[in-house]
């Protein structure tokens, strides 16, 4: 049993034309960049658009056909919305917001209990942080015993320290629901902790879908590739020997990769592939690019250097033992076998 949606619809500038499938029990994130058509896809299964042309069937029923002039209204979908910024009734405390729309109060009193604000029941949502404010939201579209969950941007609104902390607390209800669920995120890294499978959506349009680990090992095209945290390196793949392609960067280093291309490509290459070096390294990595360090950030045990045009991330000691400073000559090097091609073609 699952969700099931093929709509197309025009939007300001494009028709966002979307195919999706998303079983019961399982979680799917669509990502890609604002004014993509990411959230018009929950509004089509809320009921709050009506698409030009369409089908919606949840568990083989059918909430939209616009062939059949069939379309179920808002109110007669059992559809959990989670809004961006939670949209919480700053006049009703937090019972009362998660009992709004409920099927029943016991539901909604389960639901507080099992999102651990049961003793917050009495708080008024202008007291409340953050992450208390996203468990109520979650308690309330639940409270309803909806077929579908939807969630848009459901951690936009956190700060950063509180961010991880929830995102693992979400991760965990997620996969406690027997429901098809979606997840709207413009962030790659929360796409890959909440769902199970990702759909990259650019103007209204799949782009590919998969694992975070199918997207990051293939990306389908450029955007892809540096969505999912990839450097591109712009050159032209001019011929290949001894099963490597070479290819002549833009910015007059050569570089070489194990799979094949030929001229104007990307080069997309993953921070955590890349090992850096006061010296070029006499080892089996192919590419050794050299240049001044312009960048170095700190993240947890991780240190982020962006070494011209290419971006590295090393293990703080690393980061240490080679003593960097922004303007010190380095050299970026990784393997033939991590530089993936992509063809550059303009969308």
């Amino acid at each position: 049993m699952a969700l099931r949606l093929d709509f197309t619809h025009p939007l300001r500038s494009f028709v966002a034309a979307v195919r999706l499938t998303v079983p019961r029990g399982t979680t799917t994130a669509l990502v890609g960049p604002s004014g993509a058509g990411k959230t018009t896809v929950l509004r089509v299964i809320a009921g709050l658009l009506r698409p030009r042309e369409g089908t919606l069937t949840v568990d083989g029923v059918s909430w939209l056909d616009t062939s059949r002039k069939h379309e179920l209204p808002p109110e007669r979908r059992r559809v959990g919305y989670l809004f961006q910024e939670y949209a919480l009734f700053p006049h009703l405390d937090v019972a009362r917001n998660v009992r709004f729309g409920a099927r029943d109060s016991g539901l909604a009193d389960e639901m507080l209990d099992r999102f651990g604000i049961m003793h917050l029941r009495h708080a008024r949502i202008r007291d409340l942080s953050g992450g208390e404010r996203q468990r109520v939201g979650l308690a309330r579209a639940l409270a309803r015993d909806p077929d579908v969950l939807l969630l848009d941007e459901p951690l936009s609104a956190l700060d950063a320290h509180t961010k991880d902390t929830v995102r693992l607390e979400l991760h965990q209800h997620l996969r406690e629901l027997d429901l098809p669920a979606i997840v709207v995120t413009h962030d790659f890294e929360d796409a890959a902790a909440l769902a199970h499978t990702i759909g990259v959506v650019v103007e209204g349009k799949l782009l590919q879908t998969g694992t975070a680990g199918e997207l990051v090992a293939a990306p389908a095209d450029p955007f892809v590739a540096t969505f999912t945290g990839a450097t591109l390196l712009p050159g032209t793949a001019i011929g290949a020997r001894e099963g490597l392609t070479e290819i002549l960067l833009d910015n007059g280093a050569t570089a070489w990769s194990t799979e094949p291309g030929s001229g104007r490509v990307h080069l997309a290459v993953y921070p955590w592939d890349i090992a850096l070096a006061r010296e070029q390294p006499d080892s089996s990595l192919s590419n050794h690019l050299r240049g001044p360090i312009t960048s170095i950030v700190p993240i947890g045990d991780r240190t982020r250097v962006r070494v011209g045009g290419i971006v590295a991330e090393i293990t703080a000691a690393s980061a240490r033992r080679l003593a960097l400073t922004e303007g010190d000559t380095i050299v970026a090097s990784f393997k033939a076998t991590a530089a993936r091609l992509l063809r550059a073609t303009p969308r």
